[in-house]
């Protein structure tokens, strides 16, 4: 496999986790363009290709944050205030981050951002993220440890309302946001047809949040919010015309199923929702 198959190759990975980084897609975009022609452009044997073009993607993307906000807490941990109990390991509230991440985002250092979404979202290594922010392993678990705390800190308290977590997922899917999306979704989740959806070409089921998320990375722009038998959900509209539902099932703040629904009789009863983006 030649430089140009092995890049094709590894692009949609590559774009997912510089959308995910800026939270940009077509910035995001940008950046996998500027590491392919790094690539195209070295004369040096690269000996694994995939994590090659993984350190220079993040890395660009870290420049990217840093000329947008020069942030001066954007520093090394330090290891007497932040040696207490790591939670590295552990995980924060879904229901809060999914809804706020956007917010959050912004809130975070260039470092603490890249190390948190490649962690966290991406699960790269520490010693691939110290080699993107060019820091030790055990510095950028910090990073990323300081990052999940102040997530958990600036994220909203309570579990947040069905249809926050339905708009939310809409408008990540929407922008292309595939970090976002997969904090939406819980890890086992399911998606599924009826019959009469599965062959308007819907999927007849998908398993896991990665899976899940790549399938409406970027994909909802004609999907809007509906009521689903009273719950808020969402539908693709054709031409004004309701043509699948999808029924989430929201369980702690997260999408754990999304039933893909297109029976007459459900379309037929589907009542639009007005959200805060289209008040």
């Amino acid at each position: 496999m030649d430089l140009t198959e092995q890049f094709e190759a590894e692009r949609p990975r590559l774009v997912r986790i510089a959308a995910g980084v800026l939270d940009d897609r077509a910035e995001g975009e940008d950046m996998v363009q500027q590491a392919w022609l790094r690539l195209n452009a070295t004369d040096t044997e690269i000996e694994n290709v995939p994590a090659w073009l993984t350190v220079v993607t993040a890395r660009l993307c870290l420049d990217r944050l840093r000329s947008r906000v020069p942030d001066p807490t954007d520093t090394m941990p330090d290891p007497a205030t932040d040696a207490v109990t790591d939670p590295a390991e552990q995980l924060i509230e879904a229901a809060s981050v999914g809804v706020a991440l956007q917010v959050v985002l912004q809130r975070l250092s260039p470092s603490e951002r890249v190390a948190f979404i490649l962690h966290d979202t991406f699960g790269v290594d520490f010693r691939t993220i110290a080699t993107v922010l060019t820091v030790s392993p055990e510095a950028a678990r910090k990073l990323a440890s300081r990052a999940r705390s102040r997530v958990s800190t600036l994220a909203p308290d309570g579990t947040p309302a069905d249809w926050e977590v339905v708009d939310a997922f809409l408008a990540a899917s929407r922008g292309g946001s595939f970090a976002r999306l997969v904090h939406l979704l819980a890890p086992d989740v399911v998606v599924s047809a009826d019959p009469e959806a599965i062959a308007a070409g819907t999927p007849a089921r998908l398993e896991g949040r990665e899976t899940v998320a790549a399938m409406f990375d970027g994909a909802a722009t004609t999907a809007f919010p509906v009521f689903v038998d009273g719950r808020p959900g969402a539908a693709w509209f054709l031409r004004g015309e309701p043509r699948v539902a999808f029924d989430f099932t929201i369980t702690d703040g997260v999408v754990s199923a999304i039933t893909f629904r297109a029976r007459p009789d459900v379309l037929s009863s589907l009542v639009r929702r007005v959200t805060s983006e289209r008040k």
